[in-house]
């Protein structure tokens, strides 16, 4: 077994920002342009928190909570429009956290109230609006870290926090690496979570997620991709929106476009299912390669090399699916 000292390679992506690289899952926990900049432009931009006033709570869930990049992010975003956070994560590893924390790079991308309230999670598993002076201004009404495995944990928040959430930020490894989390029954788990205009974002735009978004009774939307991060044809979305209330007119996502509905309904838009909440991550791929398999036999859906071909995409779309 690899230690956890060579497990998790701390890397600078291209803004400079902090990230890790996981040899075990063999991925990276951000794209390689921006740790920092993919935060902003894929989570904290399109939750679009000039829709709440000063003064207003914002309840949040951060799922894959990881080095905490994206809640930070969220923090010192609501913080400059005098908003609170509710908050609630999510994660397995407590590594990530500890890695980031006693890294120089890190602690100087947050302002120290962010970084108090990191620590405060990392050490007690929640953090508390204090009394300090030095806190007065920080955002956080509470935070509580739930560590364990997600699908698990997910039903603690399904007893209390059932339609009550205006924010879950998914941030998951991607669907082959970690299907479990990507999965129909995952999903759907935290879309039920979700107020009638809540917001689940992620970066996201792989078929069979936005189908298993769908098949939650999620509206969807693409969230528009930052020409900070786009780079090639095959970056098309900057990822996906969802919502049991329509995301129509909102400033940074928009409708699927054609070549997005009709990747759904290729033989990439088939979920990922994890009936148990407890699947092993061989056997979810298999499974999901076996009703791929049918659906083609059947005749009822397109194969994704087709659709590519037909859009003048390269098998760099791959990372989408």
């Amino acid at each position: 077994m690899t230690s956890n000292a060579s497990r998790l390679e701390p890397r600078q992506t291209e803004d400079g920002s902090f990230s890790l690289f996981s040899h075990q899952v063999g991925e990276g926990f951000h794209s390689g342009r921006g740790a920092l900049a993919e935060a902003r432009q894929k989570f904290v931009a399109p939750a679009e928190l000039e829709r709440w006033s000063p003064g207003d709570t914002v309840r949040v869930l951060d799922v894959c909570f990881g080095t905490g990049c994206n809640t930070a992010a969220l923090l010192e975003a609501a913080q400059q429009r005098g908003l609170r956070l509710e908050w609630w994560g999510l994660e397995l590893d407590p590594e990530p956290l500890d890695l980031a924390l006693s890294h120089g790079g890190f602690q100087q991308q947050w302002q120290p109230t962010s970084l108090a309230i990191l620590e405060q999670l990392r050490l007690k598993g929640a953090a508390s609006q204090p009394t300090e002076s030095s806190w007065s201004d920080a955002a956080l009404g509470h935070g509580t870290l739930l560590w364990g495995d997600a699908r698990q944990r997910l039903s603690e928040l399904q007893e209390r926090q059932r339609g009550c959430l205006d924010l879950v930020l998914m941030d998951a490894f991607s669907p082959s690496r970690s299907p479990q989390l990507w999965s129909v029954e995952f999903l759907s788990g935290l879309g039920s979570l979700l107020a009638p205009r809540g917001r689940l974002l992620t970066y996201c735009s792989a078929a069979a997620v936005r189908q298993a978004l769908r098949l939650a009774g999620l509206e969807i939307a693409s969230i528009a991709a930052s020409s900070g991060l786009r780079k090639q044809k095959h970056d098309w979305s900057g990822g996906t929106a969802a919502s049991p209330s329509s995301l129509d007119g909102a400033a940074l996502l928009r409708a699927l476009s054609p070549m997005e509905e009709e990747h759904l309904q290729t033989n990439a838009a088939e979920p990922y299912r994890d009936p148990t909440h407890r699947g092993e991550r061989s056997v979810i791929l298999r499974e999901r390669q076996k009703a791929q398999q049918q659906a083609m036999q059947a005749g009822l859906v397109e194969a994704t090399s087709s659709w590519r071909r037909r859009w003048g995409l390269g098998k760099e779309s791959d990372n989408h699916q």
